[in-house]
């Protein structure tokens, strides 16, 4: 089986009085135009790779807020190729980095860079993004990385703390979220979520984290439904925050997902520690979930 190349882009996005508009990369190699993206490197996690394709190619760093869909196809010589695209918003403005491959930049309304664009492949990303409101608000919600097994610590389980695994993966969630430029960090209040949250808020500048029982697990199952409900309230309240990251528990989140998209089925939210998902909502409007 031939092995699937693997890229990640993005729809980098700015908004210009009352109209939206989209970059375009220019590539002489390929006299194209086409919305920035590139090949992930070993290992890669997708949208860490998109965000660093975007910069190199338009010179501005994009704060994630939606993924989009995928678009495959198949390469000169029968090669397949997958790439995923996430929705960003300008963040900066600086030169292109990766100028031998890029030569020209494009900032476009939505109709013009769809017609602009070489590949009709390309076309269906923009339509989707035609299609949606104005995000207003996006909110990261992770899963505590890992901290050793439970039947292990002779402690109060609360003090349990992440293990050197869950120091990488807390290291690992840092790197991934510092482009989202987060205006406030939340930790449920056992001691592993807040460590989880330690090197993103370094990496802000020692942003503050604020600990909030209610994105902690219950302590029963009959607790569930109460807990869930004020995670929920919580969830409405920090969207005013517009981007705010949220650290949360393993038996929680999956019923907490569910809930926000109005579903009894939890299984397909359920989380491994130290990963999580892009929330984005319009006004109270959830668009999507997208994992991280």
């Amino acid at each position: 089986m031939t092995e699937i190349e693997r890229a990640a882009g993005g729809v980098l996005y700015r908004r210009s009085g009352d109209r939206v508009e989209v970059c375009l990369v220019h590539r002489p190699r390929y006299d194209d135009w086409s919305l920035p993206k590139g090949k992930l490197a070993g290992g890669e996690q997708p949208l860490a790779g998109a965000l660093r394709e975007v910069e190199e190619e338009t010179g501005s760093a994009g704060i994630p807020e939606l993924r989009l869909p995928d678009v495959d196809y198949t390469m000169p010589g029968g090669r397949p190729k997958n790439v995923a695209y996430w929705l960003m918003r300008a963040a900066s403005d600086g030169p292109v980095q990766d100028t031998a491959e890029v030569d020209e930049l494009a900032w476009l309304p939505l109709a013009e860079a769809g017609a602009r664009l070489t590949y009709p492949e390309e076309t269906t990303v923009l339509a989707r993004v035609a299609s949606l409101p104005p995000v207003t608000a996006v909110i990261a919600l992770v899963r505590h990385a890992r901290a050793g097994e439970r039947k292990k610590w002779a402690g109060r389980d609360e003090l349990r703390p992440i293990d050197p695994v869950g120091a990488k993966q807390a290291d690992r969630i840092a790197a991934l979220l510092t482009p989202f430029r987060p205006r406030r960090l939340v930790a449920a209040t056992p001691l592993r979520c807040t460590q989880t949250l330690e090197p993103l808020a370094a990496a802000l500048g020692d942003r503050p984290i604020v600990r909030d029982g209610a994105f902690a697990e219950p302590s029963g199952p009959d607790g569930l439904p109460a807990r869930v409900a004020a995670a929920r309230a919580r969830l409405a309240e920090l969207r005013a925050q517009e981007r705010v990251v949220v650290c949360s528990q393993g038996k929680l989140m999956p019923h907490l997902l569910a809930s926000v998209h109005g579903s009894d089925d939890h299984e397909p939210f359920k989380t491994p520690k130290g990963d999580g998902w892009l929330l984005a909502w319009s006004g109270e409007r959830l668009l999507g979930a997208s994992r991280l």
